[in-house]
């Protein structure tokens, strides 16, 4: 047996299917890399704009995703199915470049650090979201349970190289350098795209993912989204698993805000600290991509990956609670980053390859971007008025466990519903809020 066959045989990888899924990576790849040199940035900025306002600035960032959710949703409408991602992609590479060119005129300005933040953050969910949306668009179920891993090894490793880069680059070239740099990255996977479409123009798989089908916008309205998800349980549980999934996300980012702050005073230094988390985040999710995700999921099901890190999340935020110290924060952090980039996010993924093609875009983006950055304001509040009243670390963790077992069970619920749709694939068009998503 040759070696690339033994590769192939290993990670599952079928005959034809090498070159998309080295495609789909180095799509991921160039995106990540982008975002993740630009997130140790991000963290700057919010720390800049003060620690004590991050609930104001995760407030601006929900009211700002709420704003640009017509936008994509007249381009989801308007443009053809093919030409989504080059839309998005090309318009936050403009923003890029104008955020570069205010931070070169005034690099001190803590009101362009607070709008770039709220900027960024929107930015990520929808970039990313649309990528996912192409890929649940192009692969079949069968194919994603196999492939989608290794796929977001390609992220991974972009989000490895990505920090490593900020911390190499953020000294000689800047916080205005490091956009313009990803700026180009966006540029670079507008054309990765075209390619990953064209292999499915040559291997369609099904009248739904032809050319000609993907080359029709998806119509309706731009807030089809909101209506699309209001009608369906289905993706009404989807959302409240992102909804879980958010809050404890907010509930451990504040705790690092405000730790980073007190030992890490300079600028510079933070974005180093930032940077060095993501480089161990981004490593340890590589492996767990490369060699145990895909495994993982064909022997134990999709309920392993939306379990699992929910309840070592909780086991986590118990030890906070006895344990509320800066190392012990950071062994958490890592530890559930990894588990969400290496189990949890393709597993999220492969929740939408069941549904029709237009709730793939717009309501897939509304439930990525608009509950996900909601559900960040809402806990971001009740982060911070707890903080208020208990004054108590330990008080926040024991509510962050709680919030963590909800999530496992959701995430149960998920796996069961996912594969009874499955076994009874709905026509194209099928209203998702139907029987077969009730059952």
């Amino acid at each position: 047996m040759s070696l690339s066959a033994r590769i192939a045989r290993t990670f599952g990888i079928t005959e034809g299917e090498s070159r998309p899924v080295l495609i789909g990576a180095t799509l991921f790849f160039v995106m990540f890399a982008g975002y993740f040199m630009l997130r140790p940035v991000r963290e700057t900025m919010g720390v800049a704009g003060g620690v004590d306002n991050l609930q104001w600035l995760f407030t601006g960032t929900f009211l700002a995703t709420l704003a640009a959710m017509p936008l994509f949703g007249w381009i989801a409408s308007k443009v053809p199915r093919r030409r989504i991602l080059p839309w998005t992609f090309g318009f936050f590479a403009v923003n890029l470049a104008l955020f570069a060119i205010a931070f070169q005129r005034d690099p001190e300005n803590a009101w362009i650090a607070r709008t770039f933040y709220i900027w960024i953050s929107v930015f990520n969910l929808i970039a990313i979201s649309v990528i996912w949306s192409v890929c649940v668009d192009l692969f079949p179920s069968a194919q994603a349970k196999r492939l989608f891993a290794l796929m977001a090894a390609g992220a991974s490793i972009g989000g490895l190289v990505g920090p490593l880069l900020g911390i190499a680059l953020v000294g000689p070239i800047g916080h205005a350098g490091l956009l313009w740099l990803a700026a180009a990255f966006l540029v670079v996977g507008i054309f990765i795209a075209r390619h990953l479409q064209r292999w499915r123009d040559a291997q369609p798989a099904g009248e739904n993912l032809s050319a000609q089908a993907r080359a029709r916008p998806l119509g309706g309205h731009p807030f089809a989204g909101i209506t699309t998800v209001m009608r369906s349980p289905y993706l009404l549980s989807i959302s409240l698993f992102v909804l879980l999934l958010a809050s404890v996300t907010t509930f451990l980012y504040f705790e690092q805000a405000r730790l980073v702050e007190m030992k890490f005073p300079d600028r510079a230094d933070q974005t180093r600290v930032f940077g060095t988390i993501d480089v161990i985040v981004q490593s340890l999710t590589i492996l767990s991509q490369v060699f145990i995700t895909g495994r993982l999921v064909q022997r134990l099901g999709m309920a392993a990956l939306l379990v699992a890190v929910p309840v070592v999340t909780m086991l986590g935020f118990v030890w906070l609670a006895f344990a509320p110290t800066f190392a012990v924060l950071a062994v958490v952090m890592v530890v559930r980053r990894a588990g969400e980039y290496a189990f949890v996010r393709p597993g999220r993924e492969m929740l939408f390859t069941v549904v029709p093609t237009e709730a793939k875009y717009k309501a897939k983006n509304f439930i990525d971007s608009v509950v996900y950055r909601g559900a960040d304001a809402v806990s971001g509040w009740a982060k911070a008025l707890v903080d208020m009243l208990a004054q108590q670390p330990a008080i926040a963790a024991l509510l962050g466990a709680a919030i963590a077992l909800a999530w496992a069970l959701t995430g149960a619920g998920l796996a069961r519903a996912q594969a009874r749709v499955e076994k009874e694939p709905l026509p194209e068009g099928f209203d998702v809020a139907g029987e077969g998503l009730r059952r």
